[in-house]
This record gives structure tokens, sequence and C-alpha cells, in this order.
């Protein structure tokens, strides 16, 4: 019979040889895992990637010689432009050239270091413009009323007058899809106008194009993007943390109906670039005061009685329903 000591030892040797095999079985599982997590933030990068090059191409926003002038504000939009825009240069088919710009506001306990340690790092060529415009925003706007207009105006104007003293061609911003529809929809609810945030348009003084390459981009994707490659986020304090902005009810709304109606979303973004100014009813855009017969069918036609977006398709006429809901009985109960 086994004595003790070697009951011992025999109990000891089988667990070695459990926490090796556990062990080993870990490590596949690990190594698995790795190889999955791996294999979606490539995809997340690509579709990224795709997404801009696609944004960049279709409204041509980048032409050989540029000098694009990134603005970075240390949040995980400008952050994932730059790199985007660092990773794509090096197999763009032209040449052009990328400077970061950060406009340091003077807001209190705002980390100066980080930004340029980053860029360093980069090799990014970079340039921090200091302007006091903290302490202007608090001066002039009443407490408890929203800095975002004056603080923007004010950026913005630092920012043109930057860019010509850079000899930048173009000014790069980080606003994505999510960014332009919510501004259609403020414009939409609160100002009585059908007006976005176009991916390419002339700057206010005439002088700089401003480019969005991220404009086809949703934002939980950059969120993704921001905690895969670790940008040293920087909060802003001066408006983001201000109660009941009306941007981020709209940010809310159309979270809860990506999750509630999936589709709804891209269709809105769609939308946008498939305006039809006949059927709106903007006299500047379209001639309605001098439209007359013509006898000639028009590019968009009379689609009145077309396929409405909310029909129920086929019913049991066997006739396809191109009305809507309110005139089904009608239909029916037509001879």
């Amino acid at each position: 019979m086994n004595g003790p000591d070697n009951i011992q030892e025999a109990h000891a040797e089988s667990a070695e040889a459990a926490t090796h095999a556990a062990g080993k079985n870990g490590a596949r599982i690990l190594s698995r895992r790795a190889q999955k997590d791996a294999y979606e933030n490539n995809k997340l990068y690509k579709r990224l990637a795709r997404q801009v090059g696609q944004a960049i191409a279709d409204y041509q926003m980048i032409e050989a010689g540029d000098k694009v002038m990134v603005c970075l504000s240390g949040g995980k939009d400008s952050y994932a432009l730059l790199d985007i825009l660092l990773r794509l240069r090096e197999r763009a088919p032209v040449h052009f050239d990328l400077v970061a710009v950060n406009l340091d506001q003077k807001q209190p306990g705002f980390p100066d270091h980080i930004l340029p340690e980053y860029l360093t790092q980069k090799g990014v060529p970079f340039h921090i413009e200091n302007q006091d415009t903290y302490s202007i925003v608090k001066r002039l706007v009443p407490e408890g009323k929203t800095t975002c207009s004056l603080c923007s105006r004010l950026r913005r104007g630092i920012l043109y007058r930057v860019a010509s003293e850079l000899g930048a061609t173009k000014i790069a911003l980080g606003h994505h899809r999510d960014d332009i529809l919510e501004t259609l929809l403020l414009n939409l609810f609160y100002g009585g106008k059908l007006k976005g945030m176009p991916p390419k348009l002339q700057s206010d003084n005439g002088k700089h194009i401003v480019i969005r390459p991220l404009a086809y981009v949703k934002e939980t994707d950059l969120e993704d993007y921001a905690a895969l490659r670790q940008f040293p986020i920087i909060p802003c304090n001066l408006c983001g943390s201000q109660p009941n902005l009306k941007r981020a009810e709209m940010k809310s709304l159309i979270r809860d109906w990506e999750k509630n109606y999936p589709g709804r979303v891209e269709s809105m973004f769609n939308a946008l670039a498939h305006v039809i100014p006949s059927h709106l009813m903007d006299r500047e855009l379209f001639e309605f005061a001098q439209l007359r017969v013509t006898g000639v069918v028009p590019a968009h036609g009379d689609i009145a009685f077309d396929d409405e977006p909310c029909s129920v398709g086929q019913i049991e006429t066997g006739v396809q329903d191109t009305f809507p809901l309110s005139l089904q009985p009608l239909l029916r109960t037509a001879p």
C-alpha cells in the first residue's frame, strides 16, 4: 500500500498536470480571443478607412499638393481624423501634407502637455495656438446660458487666421455622420430650416475650404476606434458639462432611433444627398411661379401616386399597393 507521503506526491503530481493542462487550454482560448479581437479591430479600421476615403473622393476634399490643417481638440473625433488621414496618406495616389493645430482656449485645468507630447511621438508637424477665449466666453455669456455659439464663432475666426499663417489650403474638422444629422434636426426643430452640415464648404471669410472627411462615419465606430487606439482624450469642460443642451437631446433621439428602428437613421442620412427641390417649398430653389405646362415629362415627375414609403405591400386584390393606408378600404371595395 502507498503511504501518506506517496499519496500526497500523487495528488501533487495530478494537480500540477491539471494546472498545466488548464494553462494550455487557457492559452489556446486567449489566443483565439486575441485573434478574433485582432480580426474585428482590423475590420473596424478598414471600414473607417473606406468611408473616409469614399467621402474624400465623392467631394474631392483633398487634391495633390494640398496642405491640410487638421483641427485637433483632444476629443475622440479629431484624434481619429488625424490618425486615419496619416494612415491613408501612406497609400494615397496623390501627395499632400498634414499639420495638426490645437487651439488652447485656456480652460482651467487644461492639460497643455498631452497634445504636444502625443504629436511629437507621432512625428506630426503641429502648432499650438494660445488664445484665452475661455475668459471672453465666461464674461459675455450669462451664467446658465449655453456657451457653444460664441465659443464656436471665436474658435472659427482664430483657426481661419492660423490657416492663412500656416499656408494651409484645406481645414479638416472632425465632424461625423451623427453631428451632421444632429445639425439637420436642430435646424428643423428649432431653426425652421432644412439645413445640415456639408462635407465641404467655403469658409465664412471666403478664403478657405473646410472639409469633413468623417462625414460618412458613425459616432459609435469612432468611440470603438478611440478605445482601440488608446487616444489620450482631453474632455472639454467649457461646454460639454452644460445640462439640457439641445444637441445632446438630438444625439439621444438619434441613438434611440438607431436602436429601436434599424435603418431609419441611415435613410435620413441618405436623404441629405437626394434632394428634390420641386417637391419642397423653397421658391428660391425652384421657380414655382414660372411653372407652366410644357408637355415634356419632368425629370422627377409627379410622384403623388407612386410607391409610398409607408405602403404595406401587396393586398388580396393582387394589385401592388401604392396608396396611403387611409385609402386602403377604397381600393379593396373598388369593382
